[in-house]
C-alpha cells in the first residue's frame, strides 16, 4: 500500500487502488497526552478515540509513504507533528540497539520507501535542520530509504504530482 499524508488538501489524480491520500487538516486529531496507555493499557491502540486511530495503522502497513508538510522553524507543521506523535502505538515500549543507538521495536510495521516534501518559505538553515530531523526520525519510522524535497507553496501541487507519478515507473 502507498500512503500520502498531507497537512493540507491537494488535488491529486489518483486512480490507483493501492494509493491512499489522507488530508490531515480535515481530521480531528488530538495531541498525545503522554500517558503511554498505548503500551500498557491497550497495547498497540491509542486510548484517545479520534481520527488518529484510523491513520496510524495505515502508516504501519504502508510500504511507500509521502509526507507533505509545511516547514516551520525547521520542523513539521503542527498537524503533521501531532499525527506523527500519535502514531506511537505502532511502536512497542521495548528498546533495541540499531547501529549503536537505542530505538523502539516496531509492531508489525512494514519497511518504507519514504519521501518528505517540505514546503513554504524555508531558509537554508531551516532546510538543514529539517533534513537532520527527518534523518533522525527515519530510524524510528522504519524507513529503508528516504528523500527530502523542498518546494515553494505555489509549486507544491506540481511537486507532489511529479513524485506520485514517479511511483508508477
Amino acid at each position: 500500500m502507498n500512503l500520502i499524508l498531507s497537512d493540507r488538501r491537494i488535488e491529486l489524480p489518483i486512480n490507483n487502488r493501492s494509493t491512499e491520500f489522507i488530508d490531515l487538516s480535515g481530521l480531528q486529531i488530538s495531541n498525545c497526552i503522554g500517558c503511554f496507555g498505548c503500551w500498557t493499557k491497550t497495547p498497540g491502540k491509542c486510548v484517545i478515540r479520534d481520527d488518529a486511530v484510523k491513520v496510524y495503522p495505515k502508516i504501519a502497513e504502508s510500504c511507500k509513504i509521502l509526507y507533505i508538510t509545511k516547514v516551520k522553524y525547521g520542523n513539521y507543521d503542527t498537524i503533521m507533528k501531532t499525527m506523527l506523535e500519535r502514531s506511537l502505538p505502532i511502536q512497542q515500549a521495548f528498546i533495541r540497539l540499531l547501529n549503536g543507538e537505542t530505538h523502539h521495536i516496531q509492531r508489525a510495521v512494514a519497511p518504507k520507501q519514504a519521501t518528505v516534501i517540505g514546503y513554504g518559505n524555508i531558509s537554508n538553515e531551516e532546510q538543514e535542520i529539517f533534513k537532520q530531523l527527518v534523518a533522525r526520525n527515519a530510524s524510528n519510522m522504519c524507513f529503508e530509504d528516504y528523500r527530502v524535497i523542498f518546494s515553494h507553496e505555489d509549486t507544491l501541487e506540481q511537486t507532489v504530482i511529479n513524485e506520485v507519478t514517479s511511483w508508477k515507473e
